[in-house]
């Protein structure tokens, strides 16, 4: 990623959320604790998965997946964002800056992915509860898994190389607070033509795809829920789905909120407040979530604070 045949700019500068003073030690703080949790969090819930034998199952390997997932784009996005609101100029390279967008564009699309997998195994444990072994076998999440950083990647290949063949003359000031397709793109003075058909594509294709599966696998478990004699029974059914369906509306709103504005890419005062919403905010509520809205995940943490609690008493 050298810049010397691609680009006049050795680097950029991030012109972040606001230029006013009296607001830099107050966002600082706000973001930084929402980082802590947001590692906190993400970090618990995998190691809670990964210690209770009763979460090794299809559903919550998703979930461990999904909150590496958060893990990782928040960690690449908010060190640097945290940055400009204790320095002057928060200067990126531009080596830096392409590296940042591939991980980001890599990470978001795979996190939509990841939901339309996770939709995918609701349907077949609702629906087809006696294959769901078979079906669901470890083989197959392995596969799915693939699947998922397979996108991610292919997407991050593309956004990235063709913005590494746009030419940077106009003034090296991001009017963002990390590097972003639309800001780079307004410091183009070569043609953007081929970015934009990408985007466009890749777009359509990293929502509309997981959208339908989503949407499909939710059409097929209505009607197998609405088919249960019981309303416990379709009760138990649905809280299954509730932590997933209310993820995948947060994270597909705020982001079609982001990427499919009206006609311009202008807007970016306006694009900044929505995508702070999905760049920072949903990776710390993904894992509260699936920890406050889920039976099994509150009752491995009970079962593991116990035990930990009677090794300490046992001690004394």
């Amino acid at each position: 990623m050298t810049a010397g045949n691609h680009s006049t700019v050795t680097e950029f500068i991030l012109a972040g959320l606001t230029e006013k003073p009296e607001l830099q030690l107050p966002l600082f703080l706000f973001f930084l604790g929402v980082y802590v949790v947001t590692v906190v969090a993400n970090l618990g819930m995998i190691t809670l998965i990964g210690l209770s034998s009763h979460l090794h199952t299809p559903m919550y390997y998703f979930v461990s997946i999904l909150s590496f997932i958060d893990l990782c784009y928040s960690t690449v996005i908010i060190p640097k964002m945290l940055v400009n609101f204790v320095t002057e100029k928060n200067i990126i390279s531009y080596p830096e800056c392409m590296t940042q967008l591939y991980f980001f564009v890599f990470f978001i699309i795979s996190e939509g992915h990841i939901f339309a997998v996770m939709a995918y195994d609701r349907y077949v444990a609702i629906c087809n509860p006696l294959l769901y072994n078979v079906t669901m076998s470890y083989q197959v999440c392995s596969w799915l898994v693939v699947e998922v950083y397979t996108m991610g990647l292919i997407g991050a290949i593309a956004h990235t190389s063709c913005m590494l063949r746009v030419v940077f003359c106009k003034d090296k000031i991001i009017n963002h607070y990390f590097c972003d397709v639309f800001p780079l793109l307004e410091l183009s003075c070569s043609s953007t033509y081929i970015n934009e058909v990408v985007l466009l594509c890749f777009s359509v294709f990293n929502i509309l795809a997981p959208t339908l599966t989503i949407l499909g696998s939710y059409v097929s478990i209505i009607a197998s829920i609405l088919r249960i004699p019981c309303t416990e029974g379709r009760s138990k059914a649905f809280s299954t789905c509730s932590s997933h369906i209310l993820a995948v509306t947060i994270f597909y709103g705020s982001e079609a909120f982001m990427y499919l504005p009206p006609s311009n890419i202008t807007s970016m005062d306006q694009n900044k407040v929505s995508s702070v919403f999905y760049t920072i905010i949903v990776p710390m509520l993904n894992p509260l979530i699936y920890s406050l809205r889920n039976k099994g995940v509150k009752v491995a943490l009970n079962k593991i604070i116990e035990k930990r609690l009677f090794c300490i008493l046992k001690d004394f």
